[in-house]
């Protein structure tokens, strides 16, 4: 990023990232602590439960490990900020789903903070895209 105060406002969302995952991970430990084997078997969970328990194993609803592959990374400012802003819009709808399908407050209250949370990170890329615009010199140079 070109300046400081971008840095500082990625920095910081990136560690709330990180929170996000921990909240997520408490959530499926609190409904798979007390799992028993008849419920594993009527939920469909029986597959990820053979291979993770009820370990927080970092896959998509269809069972496809996290990789590297769904990074995009350009080294323009530009363009990954624009993948940041679409990321987060990515995943509040993911969360707009959730609360769609599920009733538990101990699930939708937690999954509402967080859809929140993305429409901030999503505000807050769309201010470093503008600063890091405002930073640009004429010949589209980012090295500062």
């Amino acid at each position: 990023m070109p300046t400081s105060q971008t840095k500082g406002i990625l920095n910081d969302i990136g560690t709330e990232e990180l929170a996000h995952l921990e909240m997520v991970g408490a959530i499926v430990y609190q409904l798979t602590r007390d799992i028993n084997s008849d419920i594993v078997k009527k939920s469909g969970f029986g597959d990820y439960f053979m291979n993770h328990s009820t370990g927080v194993y970092p896959a998509n609803s269809n069972g496809m490990p996290f990789d590297a592959l769904c990074l995009a990374v350009s080294g323009d400012p530009i363009t990954d900020l624009n993948e940041d802003l679409a990321a987060e819009q990515k995943a509040r709808a993911t969360y707009d789903n959730i609360l769609r399908l599920c009733d538990d407050p101990d699930v939708r209250d937690p999954i509402k903070f967080l859809r929140e949370r993305e429409i901030v990170h999503y505000q807050r890329f769309g201010e470093c895209l503008r600063i890091t615009q405002e930073h640009l010199d004429a010949k589209n140079f980012y090295i500062m």
